[in-house]
């Protein structure tokens, strides 16, 4: 929250997950502090979702 806090509105950050973000609260688990985080991500955000497979299992395995 603080490193959020810090760049809202002056700096852009980037955030990859793989769990949607109507999971994050129960993730967070202090909802103040979820709704804070989300508030700052989600307010101004472009977001990107990907769907398909991955491309990770088309890659040969390293023996």
């Amino acid at each position: 929250l603080e490193i959020l806090e810090d760049r809202y509105g002056r700096k852009s950050t980037i955030i990859t997950s793989q769990l949607p973000v109507s999971a994050w609260h129960g993730v967070i688990g202090d909802p103040t502090y979820a709704d804070a985080i989300l508030d700052r991500l989600v307010h101004n955000a472009r977001r990107i979702e990907l769907s398909g497979d991955s491309l990770r299992r088309n890659l040969p395995r390293k023996a």
